[in-house]
């Protein structure tokens, strides 16, 4: 019996439907749980007709409730938000489902392996960023001295900046953040997005107040037209996330393109996580 072929996860696209199917039909084993993590999320590897690949599975029994996220799981939201980077065509999220598993329903999401030594954040001494950075805000950077906090000036970011406006991120932290040696980034850990209210917290604010892109504004286009009452990203969120909350997704892709501008910062929530990293 030949051993089962392996899909490196980088390889796998997210509009691969052999990466669905394996994570949605495969044979989940357990190989170990993930410390860092605030809510259950075990290390496994997913095995179907042969071929196999790393994942991460979250069953909603390790979830730890949220007072202000008491609607619907938290597994339900990071699949939510896959289906809204699929809609919106930029593969920002890697191939997630909700499925049955060793300890119930959960999320299962491939497992991305980042590259070592980019860097899309840093602490810097000054005023200003240096060019090809944007300015997050001032930081302590121990024994008393504060640095100045940015992200990289990247397109990539930029696109996750749009995108954690329109699902509400309220947790897009440095570690959710996953480049790959082929050049793409992913954003992981969407379970604290979608809610009703405004709640963006995020480090991606290099870019508020300014224009959006051409591109952004097209994608955004696109993503209103799936989120109509019949439309094809509706559909697919009606499990997953609450009416009311699927009305404020379409409200908030209406403000972005009637403003055209990536949003600032609010006063009645911590504009971003801590801690950020």
């Amino acid at each position: 019996m030949s051993a089962p072929e392996r899909i490196p996860p980088r390889s796998v696209t997210t509009v691969d439907p052999a990466a669905a199917v394996l994570l949605a039909q495969g044979e989940l084993t357990v190989r170990g749980r993930i410390r860092e993590a605030s809510n259950a999320a075990l290390y496994c590897t997913v095995t179907h007709e042969g071929r196999e690949a790393a994942c991460v599975y979250k069953p909603v029994a390790g979830e730890r409730p949220l007072w202000d996220f008491p609607d619907g799981t938290l597994a339900g939201r990071e699949v939510a938000a896959y289906e809204v980077s699929e809609a919106a065509g930029w593969g920002l999220v890697p191939p997630t489902v909700l499925r049955d598993g060793p300890y119930g329903e959960g999320m299962c999401q491939l497992w991305i392996e980042t590259a070592p030594g980019a860097e899309l954040l840093a602490l810097v001494d000054g005023e200003e960023p240096e060019p090809g950075w944007k300015a997050i805000g001032f930081a302590e950077a121990g024994e008393g001295r504060t640095a100045l906090l940015v992200h990289a000036d990247d397109e990539r970011l930029r696109r996750l900046a749009v995108f954690d406006a329109v699902i509400n991120n309220a947790d897009r932290k440095g570690g959710h953040l996953l480049p790959t040696e082929d050049g793409r980034l992913y954003g992981i850990d969407h379970g604290v997005a979608f809610n009703a209210e405004d709640k963006l917290r995020t480090l991606l604010w290099g870019w508020a107040g300014e224009p959006l892109t051409r591109e952004a504004l097209d994608v955004l286009e696109t993503v209103r037209g799936a989120l109509t009452a019949t439309g094809a990203l509706t559909a697919a969120l009606t499990p997953l996330i609450t009416p009311a909350e699927i009305d404020a997704t379409r409200a908030r892709v209406e403000r972005l393109l009637t403003t055209g501008v990536h949003p600032l910062p609010g006063t009645d929530w911590p504009a971003i996580p801590w801690p950020p990293v």
